[in-house]
């Protein structure tokens, strides 16, 4: 654990933060006009050459549907223009942080819309600071089973010391480069090679070109987010929007294949006030299915600031 711009938006330099000594980066996003309604906290995945600029798209296309929100759109600790201290990150040091971000910065209740397996991030965020959050949009959530079983501790320490060695750090110069990140795209994230375009790959190219970014995705590959949150799951009081791909794709624990109709009705069937839709795409919505993506979403934002 740690120890102690667009033509559609008002897009200023990214700002900062200071949380136990260290700078964390974020944008402050607007419309063009009056800025209303519940902001929305982003919460960006964690991966080679990924950070808040994940977020990019789905920033423009919130605007230029018409949505008049404030969006903040952090860097995580380890990430992006976030210090990049050599540490093993857990998403509860990521929830801090992000709690220590609405005490101070934020200082209103937000819409959390948090990606893919940073979930429990979000999870331990919402359980930290439940009043200043009015509800959560769970994009492209992990198998629950993922966050149900949790991997052995001993074993996350081994994994992280191995990648944390000269041996992780020649395995990350392979990992950034252009033809891996192509290729892992196409198998892993998006439902269509076409939509793995030069935008992405460069952004990824740019993101991971501090070598000093590994020690966030080693953490994460390490499997510190492989932990037990049934319990909190279930006792999210908020109202949640799960929203997964239609070609969502994923291997359980237990080596079966899982739907997506199979994963997003196991995530009801835990939430308190839950509801779900699919859509087009696979596990990177924002990105590449976004205008649909922004059409899923502002509604039950919109219900939100009636609440």
């Amino acid at each position: 654990m740690l120890q102690p711009s667009t033509t559609i938006s008002a897009h200023m330099p990214a700002s900062s933060y200071t949380w136990r000594n260290y700078s964390c980066a974020y944008d402050r996003l607007a419309p063009t006009d009056t800025a209303s309604g519940v902001p929305l906290l982003l919460i960006h995945p964690i991966g080679v050459g990924l950070s808040r600029t994940f977020w990019q798209r789905f920033c423009d296309e919130w605007y230029r549907s018409g949505q008049h929100n404030l969006i903040y759109n952090p860097d995580l600790l380890g990430c992006g223009d976030s210090d990049l201290p050599q540490i093993a990150y857990h998403p509860s040091d990521w929830a801090e942080q992000l709690q220590s971000f609405l005490q101070t910065v934020i200082k209103t209740p937000v819409v959390l819309v948090v990606q893919g397996a940073l979930l429990p991030v979000a999870i331990d965020l919402i359980h930290l600071q439940p009043d200043l959050i009015r509800g959560v949009v769970m994009s492209g959530p992990p198998a629950r089973t993922l966050i149900a079983n949790p991997t052995p501790t001993w074993r996350q320490q081994i994994s992280w010391n191995l990648f944390n060695s000269p041996l992780g750090n020649g395995f990350y110069r392979y990992a950034r480069r252009s033809q891996f990140l192509q290729s892992f795209s196409i198998r892993q994230l998006f439902a269509t090679a076409d939509a793995v375009d030069a935008e992405w790959l460069a952004m990824l190219k740019e993101g991971s070109r501090d070598l000093a970014s590994r020690h966030a995705v080693f953490s994460f590959l390490a499997g510190f987010w492989r932990q037990d949150y049934t319990v909190k799951l279930a006792a999210i009081a908020q109202p949640s929007l799960v929203v997964m791909g239609g070609e969502a794709s994923s291997i359980s624990r237990k080596g079966k294949a899982e739907t997506p109709d199979e994963r997003l009705q196991d995530y009801l069937t835990q939430l308190p006030k839950g509801e779900g839709v699919k859509l087009p795409g696979r596990n990177v919505l924002p990105y590449e299915s976004t205008a649909e993506f922004v059409r899923a979403i502002a509604p039950f934002v919109q219900k939100l600031e009636t609440v």
